[in-house]
C-alpha cells in the first residue's frame, strides 16, 4: 500500500496531488494516519476517527458557561431572531447541547437521527449513548450568519457532585469531543455573580490542549459599575489563572451581549471596541478554518505517534505465558517512568504525551497481551506525511486565502454598526465634523493661527524645519509626526501654509485624544480652498 514511499526519487515522481485543503486533509488522513491509529487502538483511548464531514464541515463556535450568563442570549444576538429549541431564563433553561446550523427550513432534528446523517460532522457522538443523544439537537434555520459558521449552545453548568451524577452521561468528555473539533470555544461568565463552581473549574480542565482556541467573555457587565467592574475583571483574571495553566494570559472580552439597553452607560464605549474585537475575531473563522483543520490533524498525528510508542512498549514489556495480571499491574504503576523512557528515547516533548492518570485508567480495561508491537512502517509513513505533505498544504492553504480574501461571518448583528453614523467610530477623532458644512479644523483656527505667525512664515509658508519644532512639542513619535506631515501638506511642497499648519495641529489632538489616523485624509478634513471643485 505505501510501497510508493520507498525512495526520495519514487517521492519526486509521483508526488501528493490535491486539489483543495479539505481533499487534501481527508486522503491524508484516511491513507497515512488511520492506519497507525486503527493499528494500536487510538479511537478506543482518546478520540473516534474523523470522518468526511469533520473536514467538510463550517466552522463552530462553541459556548460554554454556568446557568444564566447569557449563552443564549448571545446567540440570538449575534443571529438577531430567534432560533427553534430557544428558551432564555434567569434559572436554567438550556438542559440540551443544542447545534444552531444553517437550513432551508426552520425545525429541530433530534439527537438520534442527527447522528446518523453522514453530511453532519456527529456521528461518531453515538458512543455517549441515548443518555446524551436525548438531550442532544440541531436547530436549523435560514439565517446570513449560520451560511459561514455553525454555534453550538450547552448546558448551564451547575455546582455539586449531585448535578454531574443526575445528567446521565459524561458531560466533561462531551465538551472534550466537541473542543477538538471546533474552531472556537467562548467562555462566558456573568460579571454580576462571578464563580467558577466544581464542574466549571473541571469542564475548563478538560479544555486542556485547546487554550488556543478559548477566547473568554465577562458578559452582563452594564450592570455594575466601573470601579466594580475593574474588580470583577481583576477577580476573573485570577480565577481563570489558577485553571488554565499556560504563560500566556487568556483574551477577556468586557461587554453586554444582548440587544436591550445598557443599565449603567458608563463604559458604552469600551464595550463597543470589545464587542468589535470579539466579531473580527469571530469573523476571522471561515478564513482560518482550513489553517485550524491542518493543525488539528498535525496534533492528533503527534498524540497518534506517542499513543503507538506507549502501547509497543507496554506490549513489549508484557510476558508471554505465566505472570500477566501481576505484570499488568506494576506496568500500569510505573506508566510515568515508561513515559520519561520513550520521551528521551525517541526526543517527544513532555506536553505530547496523554493524561497519565487517564491513560492508567484506560488501560485496566484493555488486554496488554492483544497489544501490537512497534512497526516502524506505519510511524515512517506518518513522519513523511508531517515532513513532506503538510507544508505542501500549507502552500495550499495560502492559496486558497488569496482566491477568497473577503471570506467571514455577514448577517445579523455583524452588518449592525458597518453602515451609518452608528459605525465604529463614526463622528470621533478623525470623523469628527463628517457631517458639518463647516470645516471642523475652523473652529480652532484662530489659536493655531497664532502659533503659526510665530514660526516666520515666507509667503505665507512656514518651513517643515521650523514646523517640525512646533509639532515635536506634542512628543508624539516621529513616526507618528511624519504621517501626519504626509496628511497635512496636501500640496507636497514641503511647507505648510495657514491651513494646512491648522490641519496638522488638530490631527496631533485626534492622536493625543487617543483615537487612530486615518491612513487617507477624509473628504471632510481637506481644507476649504484645497477641495477640487466640481466639474
Amino acid at each position: 500500500m505505501f510501497s510508493w514511499l520507498g525512495t526520495d526519487d519514487r517521492r519526486k515522481r509521483d508526488p501528493e496531488v490535491f486539489q483543495t485543503v479539505s481533499e487534501g486533509l481527508k486522503k491524508l488522513y484516511k491513507t497515512k494516519l488511520l492506519p497507525l491509529e486503527e493499528h494500536y487502538k487510538f479511537h478506543e483511548f482518546h478520540s473516534p476517527a474523523l470522518e468526511d464531514a469533520d473536514f467538510d464541515n463550517k466552522p463552530m463556535v462553541l459556548l460554554v458557561g454556568q446557568y444564566s450568563t447569557g449563552k443564549t442570549s448571545f446567540i440570538r444576538y449575534l443571529l438577531e431572531q430567534d432560533f427553534p429549541g430557544m428558551r432564555i431564563g434567569p434559572e436554567p433553561t438550556t438542559d440540551s447541547f443544542i447545534a444552531v446550523m444553517h437550513g432551508t427550513m426552520e425545525g429541530l432534528i433530534p439527537g438520534n437521527a442527527l447522528v446518523v446523517d453522514p453530511k453532519k460532522p456527529f456521528r461518531k457522538l453515538n458512543a455517549f449513548g441515548n443518555a446524551f443523544l436525548n438531550r442532544f439537537v440541531c436547530a436549523q434555520l435560514p439565517n446570513p450568519v449560520l451560511e459561514s459558521i455553525s454555534v453550538i449552545d450547552t448546558p448551564g453548568i451547575l455546582s455539586g457532585e449531585k448535578q454531574r451524577i443526575s445528567r446521565g452521561y459524561d458531560f466533561a468528555a462531551v465538551l472534550e469531543w466537541f473542543a477538538e473539533r471546533v474552531d472556537r470555544i467562548i467562555l462566558l461568565f456573568d460579571a454580576h455573580k462571578l464563580d467558577i463552581s466544581d464542574e466549571f473549574s473541571e469542564v475548563i480542565k478538560a479544555l486542556k490542549n485547546h487554550e488556543d482556541k478559548i477566547r473568554v467573555v465577562l458578559n452582563k457587565a452594564d450592570q455594575i459599575e466601573t470601579q466594580q467592574l475593574m474588580r470583577v475583571y481583576g477577580a476573573l483574571m485570577w480565577s481563570l489563572g489558577k485553571i488554565v495553566n499556560t504563560p500566556e494570559v487568556i483574551r477577556v472580552y468586557i461587554g453586554s451581549f444582548w440587544s436591550h439597553p445598557l443599565l449603567i452607560p458608563d463604559n458604552r464605549k469600551l464595550f463597543e471596541v470589545e464587542e468589535k474585537d470579539l466579531f473580527k475575531d469571530i469573523q476571522s473563522l471561515p478564513r482560518n478554518a482550513a489553517l485550524r483543520k491542518l493543525n488539528d490533524l498535525i496534533k492528533r498525528a503527534r498524540l497518534a505517534k506517542v499513543h503507538a510508542y506507549i502501547i509497543s512498549s507496554l506490549k513489549k514489556e508484557m510476558p508471554t505465558v505465566f505472570g500477566k495480571d501481576n505484570k499488568k499491574k506494576e506496568l500500569i504503576n510505573s506508566l510515568g517512568e515508561i513515559y520519561s523512557r520513550i520521551e528521551k528515547e525517541h526526543q517527544i516533548s513532555p506536553g505530547d504525551f496523554p493524561n497519565l492518570k487517564k491513560m492508567q485508567e484506560q488501560l485496566q480495561a484493555h488486554d496488554l497481551n492483544k497489544f501490537h508491537p512497534l512497526k516502524m512502517k506505519l510511524l515512517d509513513t506518518v513522519d513523511d506525511m508531517l515532513a513532506h505533505d503538510i507544508a505542501q498544504l500549507m502552500v495550499l492553504v495560502r492559496q486558497e486565502e488569496t482566491q477568497h480574501p473577503n471570506q467571514g461571518v455577514k448577517g445579523g448583528a455583524f452588518e449592525g454598526t458597518m453602515n451609518g453614523p452608528f459605525g465604529h467610530g463614526y463622528g470621533e477623532g478623525a470623523g469628527e465634523g463628517i457631517d458639518e458644512v463647516e470645516w471642523v479644523v475652523a473652529r480652532d483656527k484662530p489659536m493655531y493661527d497664532e502659533i503659526f505667525y510665530t514660526l516666520s512664515p515666507v509667503n505665507g509658508k512656514v518651513t517643515g524645519a521650523n514646523a517640525k519644532r512646533e509639532m515635536v512639542k506634542s512628543k508624539l513619535p516621529n513616526t507618528v509626526l511624519g504621517k501626519i506631515w504626509k496628511l497635512a501638506d496636501i500640496d507636497n511642497d514641503g511647507m505648510l501654509d495657514d491651513e494646512e499648519f491648522a490641519l496638522a495641529n488638530h490631527l496631533i489632538k485626534v492622536k493625543l485624544e487617543g483615537h487612530e489616523l486615518p491612513s487617507e485624509l477624509p473628504a471632510h478634513l481637506v481644507p476649504p480652498s484645497k477641495r477640487k471643485v466640481p466639474e
